[in-house]
């Protein structure tokens, strides 16, 4: 009790020195002196200070302040002496904290009780100087020196007394960020100098979050209306869903310069400017920062998140594309940005939605499938022609495969996370592609259009033209898939391999459309003994000339929408039957009976059915991609 006594002693006689104005020297006598005396008079002594030397140290430092705290004028204003008050304050600070040790002393304790109430009152006035400096400052600084480049100043120091040192002209900044050289500064050097002597009184009084408070309530404001200026809207989840996707396209793309701008330009500025008003003070600036920016933050993400959980139509793909490329290229900002203990959930969230978008895409590719699957096989496309759901699919994809990259990111991140497994995807086709999931990905759905499309060519009655059918189809498959991002990634085996089966369905076109027509031009037993008699012979030229005129009239309305396959189906049926037609005629004229009269029985001559084939599958010029 004694040594504890002896301590209360000595820290009152050192807090006494040392407000009077005293040297160390003679602070360090009056300790000396104190300690040599024996417990009573230490105690009388401690008794007569607590009364009068505290007493009248209190007096003088409520004088000082008073002055301040009840004028009407601004403290930090033409012909006020800021510098008279904070010493003051200081003086205060360092009453409370060198008694509130002795609070067990009755007396000492009621002067502790008055020391703090004053306290208290300062900083209610530091609080209203402080939010009056940051946005007095807002208004008066000069826009153009707000939003300009300037190079970081190596001779930049961190000590306290630096701000007011320093030309009010300069505005050292970080290092620019890549392609955004704008850094605005929203106070002049010289406020934020004064703003952070205030700032260093309130922290240590204690009042970090009554100063943080004050500091993010104005900023809030400047990045509110920045983001207002950018035209985005404060929108919940609810009005995103409920937009028309017209409308939440532009949305997207006003969000996305939001984004940009936010997490380059204005955050780091943010972060920048809580880091020179509460420099040295690291949690004060770190929870001024996250209030500052927690409501935009917030704004922001939850139209991300609204955009992932909304609808998964194939349709939108690209634009969650864009907002997932967005949110995946700014998450090394947020980890800088938001680096600190008070922002660790805003940067969870970030990474947590990012994952969320991923999902989205993903299930996009599912309900792409299901749209395949789902799609009916109802009436057949007239003349054979490429089904527009071939159409769809196909340019769907080769764009989707324009961000191949980011698509691979978002399945191989589903296989890393154990969040999917495509191995029930691996049909036929995904032993000829890549080993990314991506790759299986996009093999199943080819798969599931190739299946799609022979169910509806089963519907046509004509298996000439079913065959037509699968010929269109596959040949704008293989070709839509050449030479570009989705052929690299199906590979060229998985080209070859469909490239083959649109020759099969072509060899299976003539055969079941020309066979009979060629059975009939065919020579009955051997060129030795030939069997075909003029009658036979006539028969046979009437069933051609009949099967030939049903042919071209049934298949002129039939369409083969590519140049290049046209001219070879043409070409082919052209190859096998004017040859055996021509080889037919010259029996035909061989006839003893027939003779020289050929002609009169002769409908068409092999000139005449190379024309008539060339006309076939005209329309297929006007059928275009």
């Amino acid at each position: 009790m004694a040594e504890n006594g002896e301590e209360k002693l000595i820290a009152v006689a050192r807090h006494i020195a040392k407000t009077l104005g005293h040297t160390d020297t003679m602070t360090d006598d009056i300790l000396k002196i104190f300690s040599s005396f024996d417990g009573r008079l230490r105690e009388k002594l401690a008794e007569k200070l607590s009364d009068d030397g505290m007493e009248q140290i209190l007096d003088a430092i409520d004088h000082q302040i008073t002055q301040f705290i009840s004028s009407d004028r601004p403290i930090w204003s033409t012909g006020s002496d800021p510098g008279a008050f904070l010493d003051s304050v200081d003086q205060l600070i360092s009453a409370v904290r060198d008694w509130t040790p002795l609070a067990d002393d009755k007396k000492i304790s009621a002067c502790l009780d008055r020391a703090e109430d004053l306290l208290q009152q300062s900083m209610f006035r530091l609080e209203e100087e402080f939010r009056t400096l940051v946005e007095r400052g807002a208004e008066s600084f000069d826009a153009t020196q707000a939003e300009s480049a300037h190079p970081h100043h190596p001779d930049f120091s961190d000590e306290d007394d630096d701000f007011g040192d320093e030309d009010e002209n300069f505005i050292p900044v970080a290092q620019p960020i890549t392609d955004y050289d704008i850094v605005i500064d929203a106070l002049p050097l010289g406020t934020v100098g004064e703003l952070h002597q205030i700032a260093k009184r309130m922290v240590a009084a204690g009042y970090m979050k009554e100063c943080a408070h004050a500091y993010s309530s104005c900023r809030r404001d400047f990045l509110e209306e920045s983001f207002s200026r950018l035209g985005l809207q404060k929108l919940s989840i609810d009005d995103v869903h409920r937009m028309q996707w017209t409308q939440l396209e532009d949305e997207i793309e006003k969000w996305i310069k939001a984004m940009n701008v936010a997490f380059r330009i204005l955050f780091p500025s943010e972060r920048r400017l809580c880091d020179r008003v509460f420099l040295g003070l690291s949690s004060a600036a770190d929870l001024s920062f996250m209030e500052v920016c927690r409501g935009s933050t917030i704004q922001l993400l939850n139209f991300a998140d609204a955009v992932a959980i909304g609808s998964r139509a194939p349709e939108r793909l690209f634009k969650v594309l864009d907002v997932y490329e967005t949110v995946r290229d700014l998450i090394p900002e947020f980890d800088i940005i938001f680096s600190d203990q008070y922002c660790v959930s805003l940067r969870n969230e970030a990474v947590t939605i990012w994952k969320r978008l991923g999902e989205a895409i993903r299930g996009i590719f599912m309900e792409l499938e299901n749209l395949i699957r789902r799609d009916p096989a109802k009436e057949p496309v007239p003349g054979g022609r490429m089904h527009p759901i071939t159409r769809y699919v196909m340019n769907y994809l080769r764009a989707a495969c324009r961000a191949r990259q980011t698509l691979e990111q978002v399945f191989e991140e589903s296989i890393a996370g154990g969040g999917s497994n495509l191995d029930y995807r691996k049909g036929d086709d995904a032993a000829l592609v890549s080993s990314s999931s991506l790759g299986v990905q996009i093999a199943w759905i080819m798969e599931l259009l190739e299946s799609n499309l022979e169910a509806k060519s089963k519907i046509y009655k004509d298996t000439a033209l079913c065959a037509v059918f699968m010929m269109n189809n596959g040949r704008y498959i293989v070709q839509k898939a050449k030479d570009n991002e989705l052929g690299m990634l199906l590979g060229e085996d998985w080209i070859r391999k469909h490239a083959a089966k649109v020759r099969q369905y072509h060899v299976n076109y003539q055969r079941s459309s020309w066979s009979k027509v060629l059975g009939v031009l065919k020579a009955e037993g051997s060129s030795m003994s030939p069997n075909e008699t003029s009658k036979n012979l006539k028969e046979k030229l009437k069933l051609f000339n009949s099967y030939f005129e049903e042919i071209c009239k049934v298949q002129s309305s039939w369409v083969i929408f590519d140049d290049q396959l046209r001219d070879e189906v043409r070409g082919s049926i052209t190859g096998t039957l004017c040859p055996a037609y021509r080889s037919f005629m010259g029996r035909l004229q061989g006839a003893s009976d027939i003779g020289k009269n050929a002609d009169r029985y002769i409908r068409f001559n092999v000139e005449e059915v190379e024309a008539r084939i060339s006309q076939l599958f005209v329309e297929g010029s006007s059928a275009r991609r």
